[in-house]
């Protein structure tokens, strides 16, 4: 049973050390087939973007030795080395000043792979001093040019007020490739994101997009068969006291679910699944963990999204383009940072016209991506400290299970009061959003902005017998919320279901941040 290793992303390491390596070589083969040709790839991080970079990177070092066993060790290819310029962008650190940093940034990483060839280069931008490292490394050879992490500069200062020089600044950068197409064998970029993809490659006609093609949506992660093939024994010791289907179902619940193509098989996270592996089975959040979105959190706060309504809402094909870091939308983002994925396609006729359009519905991967990330807004939106989350949790949901919602609301006003003012956002939508988070965490029924014959709910929470209709109010009284149910007849809408119904009236204050009264009533 060969070693599993999440912190190494080279393959010649990976080979070497005899670490588990799950076949992805066909991929690269069709990569690499043409004689020419330029690449643009974006996945969620650590997906294994910079162990495909790596592999590349030893297929033009020439290095087949590496890949004896594997699909393309025997494919009809010369194997001859390649000068090669390899740039990742993993390390990027702004210290202080992005906007004078960068250049020097880039000067730096481009002198670096000029003394890696042992040649000179010339030019006082990094444009030129890039562009002259591709004109000079051309002398012995097309050229090969790897990206690695090509936005983190972007992502790492999305917030930052000169964030189009910033922008501007790599776009100058990466122009000089338009005119040395002859020189470059292959180019290949990956980043998380592509909101970037047009305004910094703009000049790159020619570069294709397999972010969603669906012959590379498996490129990167684990199939299901990959999964029960490579990691057998694994599967077998640790499912030695269990149904093995039902252990494999728990695997898939927790750490599949990425769709890079609407009609494409699902993958799991590689670095999740290995850290389960590594952990002894044991199901919790990892991919999380290695770092908390805190630019994505407040986008979502300031932007009064509405988390409930666009998840149930089709998106258009339109909706995976590239955009501009001066119209930021969270569901974009979300999608394109790997918390969202897509879950099904509906292709619908146009009335009264002969043209159709796809309509997708998105949806978080898996329970490790869903819990995690609600628990980080809800860590952000109102300080609840992660160690006291578990029994807040559990005495809430007893709570809601029970009927008791004088119980239920005092625990949401402990939570309101532990938020520092100057967080709030003072709006109904926030306070409407922390209670739909917490009810989400708790995996309750739960909707916000339902739509009736005569308005919305504001909210519907079900647990165990109960169903709860909710309604907010912010600077008024809870009778308002509790007459509003009542003239509209929210509860009509849940009568058939068989559960009790509680009808629940809330107002909050502006000033305080916090619920001032509720009113309930049960439903006969």
């Amino acid at each position: 049973m060969k070693d599993l290793n999440t912190s190494v992303y080279s393959f010649e390491d990976l080979i070497k050390g005899d670490f588990l390596y799950v076949d992805k070589t066909e991929y690269i083969w069709q990569l690499i087939k043409p004689a020419k040709e330029m690449y643009f790839l974006s996945r969620p991080r650590r997906f294994g973007k910079s162990l495909t970079i790596s592999t590349l990177k030893a297929v033009f070092e020439g290095k087949k030795e590496l890949f004896k066993g594997l699909s393309i060790y025997d494919k009809p290819y010369e194997w001859k080395p390649y000068p090669i310029i390899h740039l990742s962008f993993g390390d990027y650190n702004c210290v202080s000043d992005a906007l004078l940093e960068l250049p020097a940034y880039l000067m730096a990483k481009v002198r670096k792979i000029a003394e890696e060839h042992a040649i000179q280069i010339s030019g006082d931008t990094p444009g030129l001093c890039f562009g002259n490292l591709i004109d000079v490394l051309s002398k012995k050879g097309e050229v090969v040019i790897l990206v690695d992490e090509y936005d983190k500069p972007i992502l790492d200062n999305i917030l930052n007020p000169n964030i189009k020089d910033i922008q501007h600044c790599l776009k100058g950068f990466y122009s000089v490739l338009k005119d040395r197409n002859s020189l470059e064998r292959l180019l290949f970029v990956t980043g998380v994101s592509k909101f970037s993809h047009v305004s910094i490659f703009s000049d790159l006609n020619n570069l294709t997009d397999i972010t969603m093609d669906a012959r590379y949506a498996t490129m990167l992660g684990y199939t299901q068969e990959e999964l029960e093939t490579a990691f057998a024994d694994r599967l077998a010791t640790l499912a030695s006291d269990r149904p093995k289907d039902e252990f494999l179902q728990e695997i898939k619940k927790w750490y599949n679910g990425y769709r890079f193509e609407e009609n494409a098989q699902t993958v799991y996270n590689p670095v999740s699944l290995a850290k389960f592996f590594q952990s002894g089975g044991e199901f919790k959040n990892y991919w999380f963990k290695t770092g908390t979105p805190t630019f994505l959190l407040d986008l979502i706060m300031k932007s009064k999204f509405d988390f409930s309504l666009s998840l149930n809402k089709p998106v258009s094909e339109a909706f995976f383009d590239a955009f501009e870091v001066t119209d930021l939308d969270p569901m974009v983002m979300l999608f394109q940072t790997g918390y969202l994925t897509i879950d099904r396609a509906e292709r619908q006729q146009v009335p009264f016209t002969d043209k159709f359009v796809t309509k997708y519905f998105l949806r978080f991967p898996n329970m490790e991506v869903e819990e995690s990330f609600n628990g980080s807004l809800l860590t952000y939106c109102t300080t609840v400290r992660k160690q006291d989350a578990q029994e807040l949790m559990l005495n809430l949901v007893t709570a809601v299970g029970t009927g008791n919602v004088d119980g239920f609301m005092k625990l949401f006003k402990s939570i309101f009061a532990g938020i520092p003012y100057a967080i709030h956002v003072k709006d109904e939508h926030y306070y409407q959003t922390v209670v739909y988070v917490v009810c989400d965490l708790l995996k309750l029924l739960v909707q916000a902005e339902v739509c009736t014959s005569d308005g919305r709910i504001d909210m519907m929470v079900a647990a165990g017998e109960w169903t709860y209709v909710i309604e907010f109010k912010l600077n008024k009284t809870a009778d308002d919320a509790m007459k509003q149910i009542e003239n509209k007849d929210y509860a009509q809408k849940y009568r058939k279901e068989g559960h009790r119904i509680m009808l629940v009236g809330v107002n909050f204050d502006f000033n305080t941040g916090n619920i001032t009264d509720w009113l309930k009533e049960e439903y006969y």
